[in-house]
């Protein structure tokens, strides 16, 4: 629970509503989220119409002007509604979510990333719909996301930050709107090579989509550029796969050459950022990043034992949730043109 309000939309001496998660909010791509609206009556009878919980993030998106912020809502499930609360009344109404298989990690290792995820509970009463309660939710890493990031860990990559990009990858299965990016700094090794490698996870039932970007560094190269590769690696490859020489080879063919070699996943050209236009220094559409969103300096960096994560407190989360009542009214006309 983060915090509970009269829904002022309805009127004072409304209903209120508090939402309990199971599990301290705790899920995977993927899997269940389970917990209970609880509703407590107000001074009058009412007639709850629905309860709708909707899964919100904080994204950032870029423009040919700059970049911006913003909530955006990447999935939504009517829970209950269709029955009297009297004034005063108590009740509970239970519920069990399936998260998107593309939902955003938020935490490694027990350790927040500085993606600000969220559950947000809409209640509907006489043709009047208020949002009354916003609770964090945290979403740890599958198998095969957690074995791929303990190699970067051990080959010596460094946590740096993670956002969630607003926009499309081409080429991919994508379904959200955004897309998350996990920053890493590269070892001694790879540091002539490379100013940093970005991950991108595309969760599906069957598998992973693994998306490397590598901001290459200029000299060696005849100049800076961006080379992008993709890998497909399945749920069930986790126990059976020396996952340090895996993604050893993925980042050698990434700082290589631009073209993966037959059999381990196709490069492609480039990234639909919305409104993000060509960059002609780039082999591909891709937009500068400016980490100005929540995850930037909440984090520092990684160790090569594993990517093991520090922050600067858990603030960041209550950041989104104190400032959302602040944002409805322009959530409400953004994020019906967003989905």
């Amino acid at each position: 629970m983060v915090f509970k309000r009269l829904l002022g939309a309805i009127g004072a001496g409304a209903p209120s509503v508090d939402t309990v998660l199971d599990g301290g909010g705790l899920a995977l791509p993927g899997g269940s989220l389970s917990g209970q609206v609880h509703l407590e009556g107000g001074r009058t009878d009412v007639v709850i119409e629905h309860i709708t919980l909707e899964l919100v993030a904080r994204v950032e998106a870029e423009h040919e002007d700059g970049e911006s912020e913003g909530v955006v809502v990447f999935d939504r499930a009517t829970v209950g509604g269709g029955f009297r609360l009297a004034e005063g009344e108590r009740q509970s109404v239970p519920f069990r979510l399936v998260l998107p298989w593309e939902t955003p990690v938020t935490e490694l290792y027990g350790q927040p990333l500085g993606v600000v995820l969220g559950v947000r509970t809409e209640l509907g009463v006489a043709g009047a719909r208020d949002r009354g309660d916003l609770d964090a939710l945290r979403v740890g890493p599958l198998p095969a996301q957690e074995a791929i990031l303990e190699a970067f860990g051990q080959l010596g990559f460094g946590f740096t930050s993670a956002d969630l990009e607003y926009g499309h990858i081409h080429g991919t299965g994508q379904t959200l709107p955004f897309y998350q990016e996990i920053e890493l700094s590269p070892p001694p090794r790879y540091a002539h090579a490379v100013n940093e490698i970005e991950v991108t996870f595309l969760a599906t039932p069957g598998g992973l989509e693994v998306v490397l970007e590598a901001d290459k560094r200029g000299g060696l190269f005849g100049g800076g550029h961006d080379a992008v590769n993709r890998f497909t690696v399945s749920h069930d490859s986790v126990q059976y796969t020396d996952w340090n020489a895996e993604v050893d080879g993925w980042i050698q063919q990434l700082v290589a050459h631009h073209s993966a070699p037959a059999g381990h996943g196709a490069p492609y050209a480039s990234y639909d950022h919305g409104a993000a236009h060509h960059d002609p220094h780039h082999g591909h559409h891709h937009e500068e990043h400016h980490r100005s969103g929540p995850g930037t300096g909440a984090v520092v960096a990684g160790v090569a034992a594993g990517v093991a994560v520090g922050v600067v407190g858990g603030i960041v989360a209550a950041e989104m949730l104190d400032d959302d009542d602040d944002d409805d009214d322009d959530d409400e006309g953004g994020e019906e043109g967003e989905d």
